[in-house]
């Protein structure tokens, strides 16, 4: 029997907090007991350091050169299967509550049924220009702000938004749980937290008073110490137009931190929702990407540093004990895995898709391919690409020199190895698989061709009438509760969970 499928996604979500599972500082009791029964990637990373198009990856299991999602106004195209259209086609019902970051008039990449709107626009405003290096859009562009006013507010956008995910996400469960319709079910609920703005209530905030991690483990670099991307990420944000002192940053790690307790609560109030009704499932926790936290002064993502880079990846098996599993992976594995535990095919389009199932590693195989990476969007004048194989960590972009680093003995990513003699025979070997998947110019060459399509179109659509592509959730006010075409002993009886006797 095909089983459900839980899944949550959370935005943002520093990788390297989740050693294995919650590290055990943090107060989030959900997802250490999820945790505990979980197969537990410990190295798990995004296919790119960006929401729309680390999203469109996850969903798909094809990195961003492929999908045409290069940057969080690019369109994501109705014709690449994602794993709701994979599950939808073999007979699951799907559903989303939450945030996915489509960009384009398609709303729904295969999902049956949408609970909210986006939080994030879905037009193409938000284009990066490649023509224009060094040029700051200052209506869009993160800047310091989120850092310097980091602290407690009851209610903002963001917790609005992600009170009505859980809102949704649990009715729908206990919906499931009265079984209108027969067929398995999979849906993702998918929050906004803790993305920056770094704002939490109160009750979360007071969580972390004492916390000892409160501080980066790798203090801010000097500008001109920092590798050219970095840099770049840092003009970016307009460091400059901000002073940063260490009470701002601990306020912003508090509120990051606060609101993965607050985070943990909402999942807590799904599962419960799940549990109690007595349904079973496959529960997957993912993040799109991490949060630099200001590890070397950097903040947010759009980098391959492991803060950035690196995301939680758990996956609970009903009939399976939880494990930690050490191999590299990605979240472009997350729809072949979903298709494989689901027993659903993917043979028509596997050869266009960079992830592999998870599966076997369950099992306690091992995994050969290396973990690819890629980032063309705000901060990069041309595209970044990233190999992590084993130990090492591999970037490479035409406009910086090499990055080669040894996790194993240098987590925080402080050397560089690129220019080290004695490891030449790691760096060239590396560099040929990078270039046997990359060819950077006709990257860089179809990036700066979608850029400029899109400047076009938005320009234009912004003209006369505006028509946005945000979705619209469908509520039929004539279906719900109790209406005169609906027998009310029935509607009672039905809605009821369990039945009466």
């Amino acid at each position: 029997m095909a089983p459900n499928i839980l899944i949550f996604m959370v935005d943002q979500l520093n990788g390297t907090l989740f050693p294995d599972g919650p590290a055990d500082w943090l107060h989030a009791p959900n997802l250490k007991r999820l945790a505990a029964r979980s197969q537990r990637f410990a190295n798990s990373y995004t296919a790119s350091p960006l929401c729309a198009p680390g999203r469109a990856s996850f969903m798909s299991g094809q990195l961003p050169s492929r999908t045409g999602v290069y940057d969080n106004a690019a369109e994501f195209a109705s014709d690449i299967p994602t794993y709701a259209h994979h599950l939808r086609r073999a007979g699951y019902q799907t559903c989303l509550s939450g945030k996915m970051h489509f960009v384009g008039p398609d709303q729904l990449h295969g999902f049956e049924e949408r609970l909210t709107t986006d939080i994030y626009p879905a037009d193409f405003g938000w284009t990066p220009d490649y023509r224009k290096p060094g040029e700051r859009i200052d209506w869009w562009y993160h800047n310091m702000g989120s850092v310097t006013g980091a602290g407690v507010a009851e209610t903002s956008n963001q917790l609005e938004y992600d009170d009505e995910v859980a809102f949704h996400a649990r009715a729908k469960v206990y919906d499931l749980a009265r079984g209108a319709d027969p067929r398995p079910w999979c849906l993702t609920v998918s929050f906004t937290h803790p993305h920056d703005p770094y704002v939490a209530r109160r009750k979360y905030w007071d969580l972390y008073e004492e916390c000892a991690h409160l501080m980066p483990q790798v203090p801010a670099l000097d500008y001109g110490d920092h590798d050219p991307h970095a840099q770049r990420i840092f003009d970016a944000n307009d460091w400059r137009s901000f002073d940063i002192t260490d009470r701002d940053i601990q306020r912003a790690r508090r509120a990051y931190f606060a609101n993965i307790s607050y985070l943990d609560d909402k999942i807590g109030e799904v599962i419960e929702a799940l549990e109690s009704t007595g349904q079973e499932a496959v529960i997957l926790f993912v993040s799109d990407h991490g949060d630099m936290l200001g590890e070397r002064g950097l903040w947010f993502k759009m980098c391959f540093y492991e803060g950035s880079a690196r995301v939680p990846l758990m996956i609970a098996l009903p009939d399976h004990e939880g494990q930690s599993i050490a191999a590299p992976v990605s979240t472009l594995d997350v729809c072949p895995t979903l298709c494989d535990l689901a027993g659903v095919p993917m043979d028509e389009v596997m050869p266009w898709t960079d992830g592999e199932s998870l599966a076997p590693l369950i099992g306690g195989g091992e995994r050969s391919a290396p973990v690819a990476m890629e980032y063309a969007a705000e901060a990069s004048y041309a595209p970044l690409v990233s190999l992590r194989y084993g130990r090492w960590k591999y970037n490479r972009c035409a406009l910086d020199p090499d990055q080669l680093f040894d996790l194993e003995t240098d987590p925080h990513e402080q050397n560089n190895l690129a220019p080290v003699a004695a490891h030449q025979g790691t760096l060239n070997s590396l560099r040929a698989k990078s270039l046997a998947r990359w060819d950077l110019g006709a990257y860089d060459a179809a990036v700066r061709a979608s850029q400029a399509r899109r400047h076009v179109v938005y320009q234009a659509l912004r003209q006369g009438g505006y028509y946005p592509w945000d979705y619209q959730p469908l509520q039929k006010a004539s279906e719900r509760y109790m209406r005169n075409h609906m027998d009310l002993n029935v509607l009672e009886e039905n809605k009821r969970f369990p039945r009466g006797e």
